[in-house]
């Protein structure tokens, strides 16, 4: 086995149906008096119904939680947790209102306690991100990521099927890059190859049975593996990609990653031969990225960027933003190879059939 060094990111995990009636317990556990409960205006009446089970413990409700997280939401946020002399935050809902929360903790300090009611995996790292000026930032820091996550499959039940499978391959997304990042170990691949496999298995089943209380679990554990193992590696040009498309173009989250996920797998496939193995364990496929791309759009996900909002008079700004400040990616980045990547996603290409950004 080859040498390598593994960090374990310092988080208490709280798993299974049922589960959030324990977070006034973790409240209490990390000696905290008076929580903020964020969520976006969506989730505000889930985040209403926990902030009475708070009791005294609740701060207030703050459903204000955007994508992407604009710099003006952060502020809001900021000055609303402020008014409230809010000791820590309880964020429920996906990766918007995580990540408003981290936005909170950058500036304050004070601990989250994640509940995730999709698979963004956001809970699971210490990355946050801000848009500002029509441009996504992201960073590292310890003092972001959640203190405690309470995973509980009931939360995830009414999570419409669309929402759920384009979810579920963002969080395959975070995994697939973990595979082939510089500082991937065997403890993350592992972790990574799981995820993906779990959340393969699960999605059918949701797509065929939304109420499926057993495909929801495995999805959910898949969601805590894939985003673990992108909070301790380093995002390469999957992620890259999809800030730009994020913050620039104000393109949809979970769609984005999941229509970009097969292309830029497939820009990396013949230079990251270990991760392109564990895929093909984890999917069962020989083509991990035709797979990813095929069985996305048979579960209704969206099949091009175009679908999304993206034009033909973008793809350069998109390839000028791509080969600045690069990212670590086992393929080198290239103006051409990454005009050919977008425009292949563009028009939703049959993978078999794009040869324009292969070697």
């Amino acid at each position: 086995m080859k040498d390598f060094s593994y960090q374990a990111l310092p988080m208490r995990v709280v798993f299974g149906a049922g589960s959030i009636k324990k977070l006034s317990e973790e409240v209490e556990a990390l000696g905290l008096k008076r929580v903020l409960v964020l969520s976006t205006p969506f989730q505000e009446e889930l985040a209403r119904d926990i902030s009475r089970q708070l009791g005294d413990a609740s701060a207030g409700v703050h459903a204000e939680a955007e994508m992407h997280v604009p710099i003006e939401s952060a502020h809001r946020a900021r000055a609303a947790a402020k008014a409230a002399n809010a000791d820590g935050y309880v964020a429920v809902g996906g990766g918007s209102t995580t990540g408003l929360g981290k936005a909170i903790a950058l500036e304050f300090g004070a601990p989250i306690i994640a509940v995730p009611t999709t698979y963004a995996g956001s809970e699971m790292t210490p990355i946050w991100g801000l848009t500002a000026d029509g441009e996504k930032k992201t960073g590292r820091d310890p003092k972001v990521l959640p203190t405690s996550v309470i995973y509980d499959p009931d939360l995830t039940l009414t999570l419409p099927v669309g929402m759920s499978v384009t979810s579920g391959f963002n969080a395959i997304a975070h995994a697939v890059e973990a595979l082939y990042a510089p500082d991937a170990s065997p403890i993350i691949s592992q972790m990574a190859e799981e995820g993906t496999r779990a959340m393969i298995s699960a999605l059918p089943l949701i797509a065929g049975n939304p109420g499926h209380p057993g495909a929801r679990s495995d999805a959910l554990f898949g969601a805590w593996l894939c985003g673990a193992s992108l909070g301790a590696t380093t995002m390469s040009l999957h992620h890259k990609l999809c800030h730009i498309l994020g913050g620039t173009f104000n393109l949809p989250h979970a769609e984005t990653h999941t229509v970009v996920l097969p292309y830029a797998l497939h820009y990396n496939a013949a230079f990251a031969p270990e991760a392109i193995a564990a895929l093909q364990r984890a999917t069962g496929a020989e083509d991990p990225a035709g797979y990813i791309r095929r069985l996305s759009v048979e579960l209704g996900a969206p099949a091009s960027l175009r679908s999304l909002g993206l034009d033909d008079s973008d793809v350069e700004t998109v390839v000028d933003l791509a080969t600045r400040n690069q990212y670590a990616n086992p393929r080198p980045l290239t103006e051409e190879g990454i005009r050919g990547l977008v425009t292949a996603a563009l028009n939703g290409d049959d993978l078999t059939s794009s040869e324009t950004y292969i070697l």
